[in-house]
């Protein structure tokens, strides 16, 4: 990575010539050999030469443009690395959707786990990855793992939340299922299949239980 020989004087990008010639006689007043005796005369001697050698470049409008340049292109490259990660969860979100709608439901489920594996913080693409494997008995955990991966990614996403109150109540964990449920309602109002669904898992649970407790207890 680049020195930046903003940083080392103390000023900013946009500094003019004058404010960089001031600036470097303020440092080299302070921080001069000279003033220095010992170990600290030998950081000073290093220091010193820092310093001079930024000002040389600040104040020669060749060199300075291309310190920019050189500066710059860390950030710019972290934009394209950005657009290009972007770029690929999409085709890998696009592929997926495509292969759930023709219910092919592995082959989407892998393509929503490519975009989670590309983009790890991308809630949209944890949902749909659990939505695919809710369909297949064997991947109940990972769907169950996926869903509450989008929802801690997306707390106030009603869909997310409603997904997760159904996949945990086909698994039976209705207390997780009631929790998801309650707070699809909360963020998203009144959801009449939300409503039958609560209604659904309250009804189980008083069937296993008497009127002073769990029958048979």
């Amino acid at each position: 990575m680049a020195k930046n020989y903003y940083a080392v004087l103390g000023i900013a990008v946009s500094a003019t010539e004058d404010q960089i010639r001031r600036r470097f006689r303020e440092l080299a007043r302070q921080r001069h050999p000279d003033r220095f005796q010992g170990s600290e005369k030998e950081q000073a001697e290093n220091e010193f030469q820092e310093l001079t050698e930024a000002f040389n470049i600040l104040t020669d409008s060749d060199r300075r443009r291309v310190h920019d340049f050189e500066i710059s292109r860390p950030a710019m490259a972290q934009t394209v690395d950005q657009s290009d990660k972007a770029s690929r969860v999409r085709a890998y979100v696009a592929r997926g959707v495509k292969a759930y709608k023709d219910r092919n439901f592995m082959a989407a489920a892998e393509s929503f786990d490519q975009a989670t594996r590309t983009d790890p913080e991308n809630a949209q693409a944890w949902h749909h990855l659990a939505l695919a494997c809710s369909h297949d008995k064997r991947f109940e955990a990972r769907a169950l793992a996926a869903i509450v991966k989008a929802c801690d990614l997306e707390p106030m996403k009603p869909s997310y939340l409603k997904l997760a109150g159904r996949l945990f109540a086909q698994v039976g964990q209705a207390e997780r299922a009631e929790h998801y449920y309650q707070q699809a309602v909360t963020w998203g109002g009144d959801d009449a299949e939300i409503q039958q669904a609560l209604e659904s898992l309250r009804g189980d649970r008083r069937s296993r239980f008497g009127f002073f407790g769990k029958v048979g207890g």
